[in-house]
């Protein structure tokens, strides 16, 4: 007769909770948020994602409403795939994904235009481009199958964090030096232009978007040594 003992339990687990009672934000669960935003950044260490620090980071505004939108896209999405897991083909996954992903982003866009029209205009095809980003592919692949909802769901908003994080940081310098504003409301006071200072028109060209990000990366790597790759 087998040992009852030395057949081990299966976990029981109903969406946010399972009955090993681990905390909601164990250790575990802390570095799935905390990860991407220094030592796994999906753009200044996995380097994706750099299409948008391109394109939408001449200003803050949009910068924020795109990191917002992929937060959401991405946590929703993270929590939809983790639920099927167990019901989704091997051979058709990423279609399935791809048909997530899309939905999500089609709802994003949909709110956007009815609440923030002009935000949604100037971000344009970008928004639409969230269903091909390889972060939100990347996470849903190699994470939300197979974990858990509530792992999948605290991993999507970290990473979308970490993203928007760095999109923040660089349409801040990239507006505020290329135009002297910033939400679009002039920051750097006149008496300071009459001094002779002059707006950095080069920041609001795309190749400077990489040259900032690039910036990042070194200060970062000059903090976090362990990032350096050894030859």
């Amino acid at each position: 007769m087998e040992d009852k003992k030395s057949t081990p339990e299966k976990k029981a687990t109903v969406l946010f909770v399972n009955k090993e009672k681990e905390p909601l934000f164990s250790k575990k669960n802390k570095k799935l948020l905390s990860d991407p935003m220094d030592d796994n950044n999906p753009i200044t260490v996995q380097v994706l994602g750099i299409c948008s620090a391109l394109a939408i980071t001449v200003q803050l505004k949009p910068a924020i409403v795109m990191s917002i939108s992929v937060m959401v896209v991405m946590a929703a999405s993270n929590v939809i795939i983790s639920l099927l897991r167990d019901l989704i083909p091997n051979r058709i996954r990423i279609i399935v994904q791809l048909v997530v992903v899309a939905s999500m982003v089609i709802l994003v866009d949909q709110v956007l235009r009815a609440y923030a029209y002009d935000v949604s205009k100037e971000l344009s095809i970008f928004i639409g481009l969230i269903i091909t980003n390889c972060i939100v592919m990347g996470r849903l692949e190699a994470f939300a199958l197979g974990n858990g909802v509530w792992k999948s769901f605290l991993d999507g908003i970290g990473n979308a964090a970490g993203y928007g994080v760095i999109l923040i940081i660089v349409a801040f310098f990239r507006e505020l030096l290329g135009s002297g504003k910033l939400f679009g409301f002039q920051v750097i006071p006149d008496a300071i232009y009459e001094l002779g200072y002059v707006n950095n028109g080069l920041m609001l060209l795309s190749p400077m978007a990489l040259i900032t990000v690039g910036i990042l990366i070194w200060i970062q790597r000059s903090r976090n040594r362990k990032l350096i790759e050894k030859n």
